[in-house]
């Protein structure tokens, strides 16, 4: 079995496949807790960030140690693996390279405003990413010029992720000055040919998980150093019987003669 945590970057897609179970977006404590379960590979492509706290570099740092594959792409997992890329992570995807080779590097590129899991986490606002790889695909086909490429590119980075829809970024590329012309033919050619770069990523991460089914090369397994704070987690993640066991034993443990 493999476990990929996702939610809008995989939305439309139906099924993830046999020996794929899908998650909701991760957030802290989730990926430790599926290293619990040994799957032979873990996937992060979307990540909890703004409503919840977002899991951990340790957490994937535990799940590496434990000779379990980890694999990020499109979103989170696409900046949690060009930041962990030294430690045995796996990237997938062009979000992921992006990120690698320094192309881009702010958080906002990948985040999205969402519905929530009852609506298939539908979009809500267009991720900074998708709108570059939408932008360089009209320009190739001729709908805009560099200009107007570069104008809307720069409309919507300057617009909040959660406002990043495509009629407020082309109402703000007019009032900058960008050709009236080139948006509208820009706005009629967006409904069907508009570019889903997290989607196309993240579709391949999966595709490559499910392939690979339980035939994963485990990691040279980095040294992991526990902290206060993991140790922490654990004891939040631990079931509530251990729980309550660990209570008993520390309950009846003598005094430190010389406690340090």
């Amino acid at each position: 079995m493999v476990i990929v945590f996702a939610g809008p970057s995989l939305t439309g897609t139906g099924s993830a496949g046999p020996g794929v179970s899908l998650r909701p977006p991760a957030r802290c404590g989730d990926v430790a807790a599926a290293v619990r379960e040994r799957p032979a590979a873990i996937g992060l492509v979307d990540g909890l960030f703004e409503t919840a706290p977002s899991p951990w570099h340790k957490e994937l740092l535990w799940a590496l140690s434990r000779g379990i594959a980890v694999y990020g792409a499109a979103s989170m997992g696409a900046i949690r693996a060009a930041e962990l890329l030294p430690f045995g992570m796996v990237g997938v995807g062009r979000v992921f390279e992006l990120y690698r080779d320094g192309v881009i590097e702010d958080d906002d590129e990948v985040a999205v405003q969402h519905g929530p899991p009852e609506l298939g986490y539908v979009h809500l606002s267009e991720a900074m990413v998708n709108v570059r790889a939408t932008m360089a695909a009209a320009h190739r086909a001729s709908i805009v010029g560099e200009d107007v490429r570069d104008a809307v590119v720069h409309a919507a980075k300057s617009l909040f992720y959660k406002d990043r829809r495509w009629d407020l970024i082309l109402e703000r590329s007019g009032r900058d000055g960008a050709s009236a012309e080139q948006l509208g033919r820009l706005r009629a050619w967006l409904p069907g040919n508009a570019v889903d770069l997290k989607r196309e990523d993240a579709c391949a991460l999966v595709a490559r998980l499910a392939a690979a089914g339980a035939r994963h090369s485990a990691p040279a397994s980095p040294a992991f150093q526990s902290t206060a704070y993991w140790k922490a987690l654990e004891r939040r993640l631990a079931p509530p019987s251990a729980t309550a066991a660990s209570a008993r034993r520390r309950s009846r443990a003598p005094l430190a003669a010389n406690p340090q």
